[in-house]
């Protein structure tokens, strides 16, 4: 039971787009769909009066051996290793969570999209099969794969239909080429720091003076029936402002305990609460759906519950006397709980963009977290606002945010904005769920890019399962790749949090590009910035626009193609300049050779350049200086 469970949760629903964006057509359609024996040998993809044959034995031959039989010719070029291993990878999901979820997906209104497109692709399945299908294969002793799934078909002969399975392919594709093309402008284009190095005798990545302590409570709200657990961390010379953490879907308190160890060493006091609606406990233990719609509600009220509970503390008790500063209080909220944050610091939900957007929701087009966020589209959003004034700072990693504020919700948040975001994210997709939501922002904001980071790239590995770093085709990074990123976070995050203090001065610095420069990795760039690039803003601009005009497929290919321009205007500047640099006579010497300009003083306007000298009136001498008088 550990964070990042969100991503288990979307293996199970994507793996069909996912196998499907490298070509795999046949194991990424059956995914869902395998039944009890006898066992699919054949696999028909028709395309119109056309249908190609392949055989499921000869996918088995290749996930082993990597061998290309004859039928799998036309697809050699799409099968890669990446597509071998992924053919022959474990899908490890707890049956429990596993049954919850299938049933969420196909008897909610969130799931028809997918229903729809699985219809679609393969006419002759029906959702009612996808729960057996599973059950069947996690009893092969190679446990479920896509080999095995596909082993498992019910009849000799599946048969697909390839024009929408390409559809589906193109939708795909396109959103990682989008992803891929966004990745590399940003890292060419946000601020590097030019390779300077800062000068301070102070270094926030360090541990503090002062040691750690921690003490679990938990308090009940008899109002709400709901029992919210925290840590809080503090010192013994604790001086400095309130840190709230709150995590993500499927997550805990744990997920970044590195970082409240870290900031509470400098004498700030940290409380890291649970949310018991939305933590790993509530995806296995409860019932209903993965993520509840009143979880949208609740979460917000958790943080503010928690607030006056220690400000009660703060008054009476005199073990917390002086440790708890209530008047300055930065949140720090990874995904669902970047969504909080932006809530209690007056984003409205805007309940009708979110419900428009959903209605046209399709499966390709669509990254995990908009799913997710579609769950809101149910629940009841009280009449008075749910932000809390208490919140002064925001710190906000992978923020699942996408429509739910709709064009202008994010315009009331004017707080100071620490925004992190990852350009590799598969969870919560860099351009819909978090640059869009960094531009609507009305405050001060600093943007921390992570160049070929993931969901999970910030979190503490020793309290994320290491299964959920396998999941196929959406890797995380191994720890050993994320220990500067995580240095830098507790650096980074120190001097923001530090702003409200009257060190704010000295802090400043390593909220820059020079700062973030130090801690780049080849893995792992960082980059810096209060804001976009201007061609990245004007084509999140135009990203929007075509939404409302084109479908998701034509819009994800005209937007790509526009960033495919940035790239190229980018390219043909460069070689402009690299011209330039090595050509043997520079411009100016070669105008200076082509047009001299002549000597003496230059001809007045009435006056030809090319006046013969004989032409020209004789030039009176000056005439001797006028003696004063």
């Amino acid at each position: 039971m550990r964070p990042g469970f969100l991503k288990t949760i979307w293996q199970l629903a994507r793996s069909c787009s996912w196998y499907c964006r490298l070509g795999v057509l046949s194991s990424g359609a059956i995914a869902f769909t395998a039944l009890p024996s006898p066992a699919a040998s054949d696999i028909h993809v028709q395309f119109g009066p056309v249908q190609t044959r392949v055989t499921v034995d000869d996918l088995a031959t290749f996930a082993q051996t990597g061998q290309v039989a004859p039928p799998l010719e036309p697809w050699r070029p799409l099968l890669t290793p990446a597509v071998q291993q992924s053919l022959q990878r474990r899908l490890n999901v707890e049956p429990t969570l596993r049954d919850r979820f299938l049933a969420d997906l196909i008897g909610t209104s969130k799931g028809r999209p997918f229903v729809t497109a699985l219809a679609q692709i393969a006419p002759d399945l029906t959702p009612a099969m996808i729960q057996t299908a599973l059950q069947t294969a996690e009893a092969h002793p190679e446990g479920v794969t896509a080999v095995t799934l596909l082993e498992s078909l019910p009849d000799d002969t599946l048969t697909l239909d390839g024009i929408a399975l390409m559809r589906l392919l193109a939708q795909l594709g396109v959103s990682q080429l989008e992803q891929t093309a966004l990745s590399r402008i940003l890292d060419r284009e946000l601020l590097s720091g030019g390779g300077s190095a800062l000068t301070s005798e102070l270094v926030p990545a360090q541990p503090g003076p002062h040691v750690p302590q921690r003490w679990a409570v938990a308090f009940r709200d008899h109002e709400r029936d709901r029992i919210v657990p925290v840590d809080l961390y503090w010192s013994e010379h604790t001086t400095g402002p309130m840190i709230v953490l709150s995590h993500g879907l499927g997550a805990d308190r744990n997920f970044l305990r590195y970082l409240a160890e870290h900031l509470a060493s400098y004498g700030l006091t940290v409380v890291a609460l649970e949310h018991p609606g939305s933590n790993v406990d509530a995806l296995i233990q409860s019932d209903g759906a993965i993520l509840s719609p009143e979880e949208f509600v609740e979460r917000p009220r958790d943080v503010s519950f928690i607030l006056d509970r220690l400000a009660d503390l703060h008054e009476h008790s005199f073990f917390l006397r002086d440790h708890l500063r209530m008047d300055s209080i930065t949140l720090i909220g990874h995904s669902l709980g970047g969504y909080t944050g932006l809530v209690l610091a007056g984003g409205k939900v805007d309940p009708i963009a979110l419900a428009d957007f959903c209605a046209g929701l399709e499966v390709g087009a669509s990254s995990p977290a908009e799913w997710f966020q579609c769950a809101a589209t149910e629940a009841q959003f009280p009449p008075e606002s749910l932000a809390d004034p208490r919140i002064t700072q925001l710190v906000l990693m992978n923020p699942l945010a996408g429509q739910l504020f709709g064009d202008t919700g994010l315009h009331t948040v004017k707080l100071p904005t620490l925004f992190v975001t990852s350009t590799s994210d598969g969870i919560a997709s860099v351009s819909d769920q978090q640059l869009r939501s960094f531009n609507q922002l009305a405050g001060p904001r600093s943007l921390v890019a992570i160049i070929g980071g993931t969901h999970l790239s910030v979190g503490d590995p020793e309290n994320i399962n290491p299964a959920l770093t396998q999941v196929p085709l959406m890797p995380e990074h191994p720890p050993t790749e994320t220990t500067a990123l995580r240095t830098y976070m507790k650096g980074v995050v120190l001097s923001f949090a530090m702003q409200q203090t009257p060190q704010a001065t000295t802090y400043r610095p390593f909220l820059s590009a020079e700062y973030a420069a130090q801690f780049s990795t080849s893995d792992l760039p960082l980059r810096f910035s209060d804001r976009l690039p201007a061609r990245v803003d004007r084509w999140l601009t135009n990203r929007d626009r075509l939404a409302r005009r084109l479908t998701p497929t034509f819009k994800g290919i005209a937007s790509l193609m526009h960033l495919e321009l940035i790239d190229a205007q980018y390219r043909l500047a460069n070689l402009r300049r690299n011209t330039v640099a090595q050509a043997p006579i520079q411009p100016l010497d070669l105008a200076a050779r082509i047009a001299p300009r002549p000597h003496g003083p230059f001809p007045m306007a009435n006056q030809s350049p090319f006046t013969r000298a004989s032409d020209r009136p004789a030039e009176s001498p000056p005439s001797a200086p006028h003696s004063a008088n």
